[in-house]
C-alpha cells in the first residue's frame, strides 16, 4: 500500500514477503510515538511471543520529531532525533519479534488538525490489509493531545471496515493517564506478568527519551506492579503486573456512539461509585 509521508517506512524484522508478514498479523498495535507500543500493547506483544500462530503488528503515527533530549542527544537537530528515533523503534520490533513495522512519519501538527484526514485513511488501509483480532491504541483518557487524536483516527478507520473485518476487540491503553479511576467491573485487566526481562530490554532500547532523565522504562513497570497489587482488595494477587485498557469495541460497532460521551459515562459512573461509598457511611 502507498503511504503518504516520504519518510514512512514498513519493517519486516524476520525478512518475510510483505504480502505474508502482514496477513499473519493477529494483534496490531496503534501509537502515536515511537515507545508507546511498547509501554501500552505490551500485552500483545506478549501473546505473540514466539508463537507461529500470533503474530504482533505495531504502528507508530508520528515521525519523532520535536522529541525532548537531554546529554548526549542534547545537540541533536530534529532531523538527527528522528532518525535515531526510527531506528529504536525497529529495534524494539525486531526484540519483541513483531510480524511487520510500520512507521507513518506524520508531523504531530497535521495528526491533530481535524481536517487532515491522512492517518485515519492510511489506517484504514493497513486495517484491511492485515485484518487483526486484537487491536491496542491509546485511551480517550489519556491526557496527551497527540494520543487523543491518533485514537479518534484509528476509531474512524475501524468504523470504516466491512462488518466482517472488524476486530473482535479494540482496548485503549494506558500510558499518559492511568486508568485505576474506572470502575473495576469496566477495566480490561491485562495479565502482563511473564518476560518481565523482555519488557525490560524493550522500554530500555528507548534511551533517546530515558537518557535524559525520564524513566518510562521503570515508571511503566512501576505502574503495572501497582495495578495489579491495588486491583484488588480482598484477595491475594492472580497477578504480578497488570494493564489496564478502556474497552473500545462498542463504539466500532455502533457509530452513533459519541466519543465523547462514551469516555465521560465512564468518569460519571467513577463519580457515582465513590459518592455511593462515601454516603454508605454518612450518618
Amino acid at each position: 500500500m502507498e503511504l503518504h509521508q516520504a519518510a514512512a517506512q514498513l519493517f519486516i524484522p524476520d525478512g518475510t514477503l510483505e504480502p505474508d508478514a502482514i496477513t499473519r498479523i493477529t494483534h496490531l498495535g496503534i501509537g502515536a510515538h515511537q515507545d508507546d507500543l511498547e509501554f501500552m500493547a505490551f500485552h500483545g506483544i506478549l501473546e505473540c511471543y514466539h508463537s507461529s500462530e500470533k503474530w504482533f503488528g505495531g504502528v507508530t503515527c508520528t515521525d519523532g520529531g520535536g522529541s525532548p533530549r537531554a546529554g548526549v542527544y542534547s545537540d541533536m537537530s530534529d532531523e538527527d532525533m528522528k532518525v535515531v528515533r526510527v531506528q529504536e523503534q525497529n529495534d524494539a520490533a525486531q526484540v519483541g519479534h513483531f510480524a511487520a513495522m510500520w512507521q507513518l512519519a506524520h508531523p504531530s501538527r497535521e495528526i491533530k488538525d481535524p481536517a487532515d484526514t491522512n492517518l485515519a485513511a492510511e489506517l484504514s488501509g493497513i486495517l484491511k490489509l492485515a485484518q487483526p483480532k486484537f487491536v491496542y491504541t491509546h485511551n480517550l483518557a489519556d491526557k496527551h493531545d497527540t494520543h487523543i487524536a491518533v485514537t479518534l483516527s484509528a476509531i474512524e478507520a475501524l468504523r470504516a471496515l466491512p462488518k466482517d473485518q472488524v476486530p473482535e476487540k479494540v482496548f485503549g491503553c494506558e500510558v499518559w493517564r492511568g486508568l485505576d479511576w474506572m470502575v473495576d467491573s469496566e477495566k480490561v485487566a491485562h495479565n502482563v506478568s511473564p518476560h518481565e526481562n523482555l519488557a525490560m530490554a524493550l522500554n530500555g532500547i528507548f534511551d533517546s527519551q530515558i537518557a535524559g532523565g525520564k524513566r518510562y522504562d521503570l515508571a511503566t513497570l512501576g505502574r503495572r506492579r501497582a495495578n495489579a497489587t491495588f486491583f484488588e482488595s480482598h484477595a491475594t494477587d492472580e497477578a504480578d503486573q497488570i494493564s489496564f485498557a478502556m474497552d473500545l469495541t462498542p463504539m466500532i460497532h455502533d457509530d452513533s456512539i459519541d466519543p465523547v460521551a462514551y469516555t465521560t459515562g465512564a468518569i460519571d459512573r467513577f463519580k457515582e461509585d465513590v459518592e455511593t461509598r462515601i454516603r454508605k457511611f454518612m450518618a
